[in-house]
């Protein structure tokens, strides 16, 4: 019994070798039998569809579905579809199976800015301007007002940074809103007043006192006593209460 038991399992280990080497021995598709995307940060945004992506190859006439895997040229799909406003990186390789692999790294929206008598935008992660439209459902704080190109190339930028690296902040700022005369105003999301800032400089310090005056002062007054919170100047928190008449 027992050698019948040894020759059976000799058998079944014989015959799996058999079709993995035949397996692992075949010879590779020679035609692009497809595409296959992935977006690597599917899981918070999907603003690139597979449909988009087969568009934008057949417009550079780069379409690979059915064409030799040698002449498929993936360096200029990579550069082709790099173009593409809301792509940040692509890669494109081909597989054994004969597909052509679509790598996206999507752009990051981190502030949505809507100046005075112009189109509104959105700022990536890396401080790029990217379109605004149907496509892009960003749930990020929005800049108004009198915003020149400078300040969004520098300090705004690196103020929205703060806002997404700072949980609290990131939840609490809903619009950064700057004046003619450069003061900068936000509208949290909670209570009726506004924070001013003045010059959008030491914000972390300015905004660390309004925390505090939050943790101390807000859970005895409640969120909607004041109509303005003022930290433009040093060591110092102005608030102005609601007028009542």
């Amino acid at each position: 019994m027992r050698r019948i038991f040894l020759s059976l399992a000799l058998l079944a280990v014989c015959a799996y070798l058999t079709i993995a080497l035949t397996a692992f021995n075949r010879p590779p598709s020679t035609v692009c039998t497809g595409i296959e995307l992935r977006l690597r940060d599917s899981a918070s945004r999907d603003f690139i569809s597979l449909a988009e992506v087969k568009s934008l190859l057949r417009k550079a006439r780069l379409y690979p579905e059915g064409e030799p895997l040698a002449s498929v040229r993936t360096d200029a799909m990579e550069e082709a579809l790099g173009r593409h406003p809301l792509i940040d990186d692509v890669q494109c390789y081909k597989t054994l199976s004969g597909q052509l692999g679509i790598e996206v790294s999507q752009r990051i929206p981190i502030l949505q800015v809507l100046p005075v008598g112009g189109t509104s935008y959105y700022i990536d992660s890396k401080g790029r301007s990217m379109p605004a439209g149907p496509q892009v459902a960003a749930h990020v704080p929005v800049a108004t007002g009198y915003i020149k190109p400078s300040l969004v190339a520098g300090p705004l930028y690196e103020f929205a940074l703060f806002l997404r690296d700072n949980p609290f902040w990131q939840a609490q700022v809903e619009q950064i809103h700057l004046s003619a005369q450069g003061g900068v105003e936000l509208v949290p999301r909670v209570g009726q007043h506004l924070i001013y800032l003045g010059p959008l400089t030491d914000w972390e310090q300015k905004l660390d006192r309004v925390k505090r005056f939050y943790s101390q002062a807000i859970g005895r007054v409640g969120w909607n006593k004041y109509e303005r919170i003022s930290v433009e100047f040093s060591n110092q928190i102005i608030c102005t209460k609601k007028n009542r008449n």
